[in-house]
């Protein structure tokens, strides 16, 4: 099966790895699946490969890739220890399989049913709602061969908004706790919850957000930075990801 998974085409990296192997560029999306990585590193030594892209020359929608993920988008996982090689397309997927395939200790997930659940929760909103609102907002503010201000207004809004939804949660506005994180009982732990949702959020500057519209939401600034202390964020968003 893996001889039809790949092709001549097929960068050799690719078709010679073994173990986990992660196609990515260090992007929101691609930081999420490199962060948890980082994390598994540190926590029980757990080894991957990388092959580093550059999307903006649609090496992505190459024939090659596509084989891999039809959608065409980065990042893509791939399971070497597998049989036939098992592929793994759209970051959230990527995650909660890590955590299957990697976390025996649960250390980025959570054993109790309910948490799971919270996590699974807040991984889908951001994957649904915020992603795909704060990406449209780069694609109108900066990509667009026109700046339409119907869609840039309409994108920055719900980005705000779906931030606002973060602040709740985080604040505790309507439990009476605050929290330190997305999911889990009292203050949270850190999850794969975060791990999706922090890299996107992080870039609100970039995003053309100003300082007083995030200043509204001081829980999730503070979320933020202290997602930001972890040393496998770091090595996660780091200059490893950066294609020379």
């Amino acid at each position: 099966m893996a001889d039809k998974l790949y092709i001549s085409e097929t960068p050799e990296e690719v078709k010679s790895a073994k173990g986990l192997h992660l196609i990515t560029q260090n992007t929101p999306n691609g930081q999420a699946v490199q962060i948890l990585l980082e994390e598994l590193a540190e926590t029980y030594g757990t080894s991957w490969t990388t092959t580093l892209i550059d999307i903006s020359t649609n090496e992505q929608k190459k024939e090659w890739f596509l084989r891999l993920n039809p959608n065409g988008r980065i990042p893509v996982l791939i399971d070497n220890n597998q049989s036939p090689p098992f592929t793994v397309h759209e970051t959230s997927a990527e995650l909660w399989y890590l955590l299957q395939a990697a976390d025996k200790d649960e250390k980025f997930g959570f054993t109790d049913a309910l948490e799971r659940n919270e996590a699974l929760q807040w991984t889908f909103f951001w994957h649904g709602s915020g992603a795909p609102y704060q990406g449209q907002v780069n694609h109108f503010t900066r990509a667009a061969p026109e700046k339409i201000e119907y869609a840039i207004n309409r994108f920055r809004n719900e980005t705000l908004r779906v931030y606002g939804v973060l602040e709740i949660r985080l604040s505790g506005k309507y439990t009476g706790e605050p929290r330190e994180y997305l999911a889990g009982k009292g203050k949270g732990k850190y999850s794969v919850a975060d791990i999706k949702t922090w890299p996107w959020v992080k870039g609100w500057e970039r995003s053309g957000f100003t300082r007083q519209e995030i200043e509204q939401f001081p829980h999730l600034l503070k979320w933020i930075d202290r997602i930001a202390q972890r040393s496998a964020v770091q090595k996660g968003i780091g200059s490893k990801y950066i294609k020379s």
